[in-house]
């Protein structure tokens, strides 16, 4: 019911469609003290996230204790602690994935705001500025955490929902191949859109200047990215 009068609400309509179109307008909108023809970020950032909360949805902040064992730069240390888990323990690797996986599902979604403050770090160093504090720049990471929940989760999920239920009616097995690879290949693809857009809008940035402090932004955004699912893999692994 909550959900279905937010999206009846013009100003949440509004507000999305700007965080998408033009990214950056809403946060310098925020800065600049123009906070009634639209919602402020933070809450814009609960009523997508409970969105995300709420439905089966592509797992974007999320890590499988596959990917986390295997394919990130901390891998041997979560291999590490894993082995020695299931050592000590009556379970075997399969049950222990199954029940990690389930966990760190559900973590990660309570946990985004965490994600949100230490993207914010990068981006006050790139693009330090004299009239900018550090709440300005975290006031840009809601904005971008709103754009990858609305783009990356929701939209995206819709998408591939509707093609792979025409896939598995022909038959066809091709999701199997939508992995924590390629949904990272489609989180930089669609950051680096809202990078250079908010650079531009949001930081004033043009130019050469532009290019470089998105490139240095977008590595500040992956380090940022490896960071929390470190902190996920060990608050996952410490509540189970």
């Amino acid at each position: 019911m909550l959900i279905a009068i937010t999206f009846a609400d013009n100003k949440f309509i509004k507000t999305l469609w700007l965080v998408i179109k033009n990214p950056g307008f809403l946060s310098k909108e925020y800065v600049n003290g123009v906070r009634v023809k639209y919602i402020r970020p933070l809450q814009l950032f609960f009523i997508l996230n409970l969105i995300y909360f709420l439905f089966p949805v592509f797992q974007l902040f999320n890590a499988s204790l596959y990917t986390q064992m295997y394919l990130l730069p901390h891998r041997n240390i979560a291999r590490e602690f894993v082995l020695q888990k299931i050592s000590t323990s009556n379970m075997s690797l399969q049950a222990y994935t199954l029940v990690y996986d389930a966990k760190s599902q559900s973590l990660a979604k309570l946990l985004i705001v965490v994600f949100i403050l230490i993207a914010s770090l990068p981006l006050s160093l790139i693009y330090r500025k004299r009239n900018l504090y550090f709440t300005d720049h975290t006031a840009l990471a809601v904005e971008l955490a709103c754009f990858n929940l609305a783009v990356n989760a929701l939209l995206l999920s819709g998408i591939f929902w509707t093609l792979n239920t025409a896939f598995n009616w022909a038959d066809s097995g091709w999701i199997q191949y939508l992995d924590d690879l390629a949904i990272t290949v489609i989180f930089v693809i669609t950051n680096t859109y809202f990078l250079w857009r908010a650079s531009r809008t949001f930081y004033n940035q043009k130019g050469f200047l532009q290019s470089s402090r998105v490139i240095l932004a977008l590595i500040g955004l992956y380090l940022s990215l490896e960071v929390y699912r470190l902190l996920l893999f060990f608050i996952t692994y410490w509540s189970i």
